[in-house]
């Protein structure tokens, strides 16, 4: 009774017209419409709403975690979330960065990656990802030195000096590294394909070790990281004749670039920089671009990324875009004359 009971029909239709299934459509009806009109409201959320995971691709405790740690930190402070450090190290980075390609492009899940990023894409014949096509760049961190320092027996005061001797007598000048296709090992390998030299590799189980040969005269000269090169510098273990980057370091300004010291063509950077996953929505990107540039003006935030030997140097997306582009063209020449082994 009531509810269902027929209805006469319009005059002159088939008939009777039940009034309960009428009443179903209307009220489907407004449910949809109800459910359309909150799909912008959702979209229109302020993001992020929970908290976001930034990957590392490395172990914890290296220089690429302790600046996921910091950021991770002054982003959470700034978004209002918190952002949780996954650490996933393993096969040369590529484990974690896969894992952020492969993630839901919607801003919860990002990369804390730096210049190895690049040169992978040459170093390993098969990656599970494309560098360029499965991520979005978000901002630049910054951007970390090497020092080019030689044993203290080593008769060579500038760059004009170690490319002359190197050309005297191609080979026979020793560099260690942690390993081949180690940064140590790139590093010189950049500077035999700039300036047309050729130096003897010899690979050591780290960059440490590689280092005390250098301050033992075992090998003539290295390139390791500002950090671990600066103490022994300053204990007149070993001498400093160039930091690698395109501007001097803050940490030793008195000593002069590659380029400034006899290789214009040279700079070597490994950098540090935020990614999301392809896709991403450009307002997700933005908000996160916006909120990096705003972290890494604080000074207590920039003194912290010094202390790891990291000079902060923000960026735009495109311009991130740009430096990954022109590095993996830059490592693709350098590590394919260099004869380096593709994985």
């Amino acid at each position: 009774m009531g509810a269902d009971r027929a209805q006469p029909g319009p005059a002159g239709g088939a008939g009777p017209r039940p009034v309960g299934r009428n009443r179903f459509r209307h009220v489907h009806l407004a449910a949809v419409v109800a459910a359309s009109l909150a799909v912008p409201a959702a979209i229109a959320q302020p993001y992020p709403q929970r908290p976001v995971r930034f990957i590392v691709p490395f172990a914890p405790g290296g220089t690429s975690d302790i600046v996921g740690r910091l950021m991770g930190t002054a982003l959470g402070e700034e978004l209002g979330q918190t952002f949780v450090i996954d650490n996933r190290a393993g096969a040369g980075a590529t484990i974690g960065t896969a894992i952020v390609a492969r993630a839901p492009a919607d801003g919860y899940t990002l990369l804390v990656s730096h210049s190895g990023m690049a040169i992978n894409e040459t170093l390993y014949a098969k990656l599970p990802y494309d560098a360029l096509a499965d991520f979005a760049p978000i901002s630049l961190v910054g951007v970390a030195p090497s020092a080019v320092v030689v044993t203290n027996t080593l008769p060579v005061r500038n760059m004009v000096d170690l490319v002359a001797l190197a050309k005297k007598d191609p080979g026979k000048l020793t560099y260690g590294s942690a390993g081949v296709g180690s940064v140590g090992h790139l590093a010189v390998a950049l500077l035999e394909y700039v300036s047309g030299t050729r130096f003897n590799h010899v690979p050591y189980k780290g960059g440490a070790p590689s280092v005390l040969a250098t301050m033992t005269g075992e090998v003539n000269f290295s390139i390791p990281t500002l950090p671990s090169a600066t103490p022994q510098v300053k204990a007149g273990k070993l001498r400093m004749i160039a930091v690698t980057t395109a501007k001097r370091s803050s940490v030793v300004p008195d000593v002069p670039t590659v380029a400034e010291s006899g290789v214009p063509k040279y700079v070597y950077e490994v950098w540090h920089a935020l990614f999301a996953p392809a896709k991403t929505p450009r307002p997700i990107l933005d908000r996160l671009s916006k909120a990096t540039l705003k972290v890494l003006e604080n000074q207590e935030l920039r003194a912290q990324l010094a202390a790891q030997g990291i000079e902060p140097t923000p960026s735009t997306p495109a311009q991130l875009d740009k430096l990954l582009r022109h590095d993996i063209a830059l490592w693709a020449a350098t590590i394919k004359a260099a004869g380096i082994p593709i994985n």
